[in-house]
């Protein structure tokens, strides 16, 4: 039997071997992959329309349908397990194909039919509820609108004012000074690691610059843009 078929009936190469084994009336198993093997092979050789993205599709399938073909011709051949597993794949993959085929033919029957259609309720019957007067103008419309526009209260915005603690060089030297008195030595970074103000860790080295100017303190920084280490000077403190 010719088996002829157009492309355009095909989703991918799942579609076409679902409908070969539905066309030869077979289950999804190994024996019936076997028998339609060469039909598989034959339509995707002849077939025209196939994209390049698409053909890969099918070429993989092809391939293990020549495997699982091969295997029928030759029982002793023996496959790999990587190659078993291929195959074993291609049947799951199949039968799940046919599960949402089938879902899919059932659900098109079910919209097909009109009596699976419901439409919204009508709104008829339902009356005006207002009647404006015969005499009235879009102009007496503007000034009634108008009017009650001038009704509404208008939402005073008050001005934002930002609070900010104000924090001199001197009370800075003082918070360093205390908090080298509880550890000796430290680093700049552990002095402003709690520290979310930009402004109060410019203060804070400053602070320190003006300690050091002051013979406070002792600083040292191994290479530019390293830690720097802050030690007070014995007796200073």
């Amino acid at each position: 039997m010719v088996y002829q078929i157009k492309i355009e009936q095909f989703e991918g190469p799942l579609d076409l071997l679902l409908q070969l084994t539905e066309q030869e009336k077979l289950d999804i198993t190994r024996v019936s992959l076997a028998q339609i093997a060469d039909q598989y092979l034959q339509y995707i050789s002849q077939a025209e329309n196939i994209t390049l993205q698409n053909l890969a599709d099918f070429l993989s399938v092809a391939s293990k349908l020549i495997l699982i073909k091969s295997k029928a011709l030759l029982p002793l051949l023996e496959f790999s397990e990587e190659e078993e597993e291929e195959i074993k794949d291609l049947e799951h993959q199949l039968a799940e194909y046919k599960k949402f085929k089938d879902a899919a033919r059932e659900l098109d029957l079910l919209f097909k039919n009109p009596l699976h259609f419901f439409a919204r309720e009508s709104f008829l019957g339902q009356g005006m509820v207002f009647y404006p007067p015969e005499k009235i103008t879009s102009n007496d419309l503007l000034k009634a609108f108008s009017k009650a526009l001038g009704e509404i209260p208008v939402v005073e915005k008050l001005e934002q004012e930002m609070i900010r603690e104000v924090l001199t060089l001197e009370e800075k030297i003082l918070h360093l000074q205390d908090k080298l008195r509880e550890k000796v030595q430290t680093s700049f970074s552990e002095l402003i690691a709690n520290t979310a103000d930009k402004v109060e860790v410019v203060v804070s080295f400053l602070a320190m610059l003006e300690m050091v100017k002051q013979r406070i303190i002792h600083v040292e920084q191994g290479e530019l843009f390293s830690e720097i280490k802050l030690k007070y000077k014995e007796g200073e403190l």
